[in-house]
């Protein structure tokens, strides 16, 4: 089913993320995680694109497979990264011939060994064009787009990144998901400012669950997002404590889940690393223990 259609639902939905392992073990751990999740019904879960498109073909692999043999609705991602126009008309036709209907547009992060993105020869820079492209090559694909609460790193300012954005929504986006933030107050004033731009479309929070205090402290530095001092401060108390860290990165979680869902957001994406316990113990408190 359309992402789109879903989002038309009453009630918020929830959504995961995952990654495509690069080993055998690491594709039977993410059986299990997924396996672990099922039982809370995702509205629907989607699945990176590798920096460089390195993890291209396990993207589709696992999306064809979580959709038709799990019978979960998947998404899979796709970026400009390091494919022209011919290519990346291959992997829709690609996508399309698998029966996946929803796709996550992204300019997508330039590989390890390049410090800046670059695109390629026939190729596009921003997310706007690749969305662009697809509408006009007549993909009937349901379109997402990343959005970003505290701005893109390489965004000047605020309002520029919110131009950027209107621009991808204006090509043919149909919803947004946000980058992972801490401070909802952050996402509450980038969605008010969206709206005044006339940016219209879904737009469903992305919530990571910390599990990980050096892990988050690097993904934060990455993506450019904030912890908030207090937050931090916590954190840091237990930094060596790995069930402390947890318990609160559960309870940030779902205090943040929470005030978003009574705020009216139309659901809450995921990040899950490819694990379950701590997204799991999240959903099922939202959902009042089921």
């Amino acid at each position: 089913m359309r992402i789109c259609q879903l989002l038309q639902r009453t009630a918020p939905l929830f959504s995961f993320e995952f990654f495509p392992p690069k080993t055998a073990q690491g594709e039977e751990a993410l059986f299990r995680t997924i396996e672990a999740l099922r039982p809370l019904e995702p509205a629907f879960v989607s699945v990176t694109y590798g920096a460089g498109g390195s993890t291209r073909e396990k993207t589709l692999d696992w999306v064809a497979r979580i959709k038709h043999e799990m019978g979960i609705e998947a998404m899979a991602h796709l970026t400009c990264v390091g494919a022209d126009r011919k290519e990346i008309r291959h992997i829709l036709e690609r996508i399309a011939a698998l029966g996946i209907e929803n796709v996550l547009a992204l300019r997508g992060d330039p590989p390890r060994d390049q410090p800046t993105f670059s695109a390629v020869a026939n190729g596009f820079a921003h997310a706007s064009e690749l969305i662009r492209f697809i509408r006009e090559e007549g993909f009937d694909f349901c379109l997402g787009g990343a959005a970003y609460p505290e701005g893109h790193l390489e965004s000047p300012n605020l309002e520029t990144d919110l131009l950027y954005l209107r621009e991808k929504v204006n090509a043919g986006a149909d919803f947004l998901i946000t980058q992972l933030f801490f401070d909802n107050q952050l996402f509450f004033r980038f969605l008010e400012r969206a709206r005044a731009l006339g940016i219209a479309v879904p737009i469903i929070p992305g919530i990571m669950p910390i599990t990980n205090v050096n892990q988050i402290e690097r993904f934060t530095q990455l993506c450019g997002a904030t912890i908030p001092e207090a937050l931090r401060l916590e954190l840091d108390a237990v930094r060596d404590d790995d069930a402390a860290v947890r318990t609160i990165g559960i309870r940030h979680a779902i205090s943040q889940c929470e005030e978003l869902l009574e705020r009216g957001v139309p659901g809450i994406h995921f990040y899950t690393l490819n694990q379950s316990p701590a997204t799991r113990a999240i959903v099922q408190h939202l959902r009042g223990g089921r």
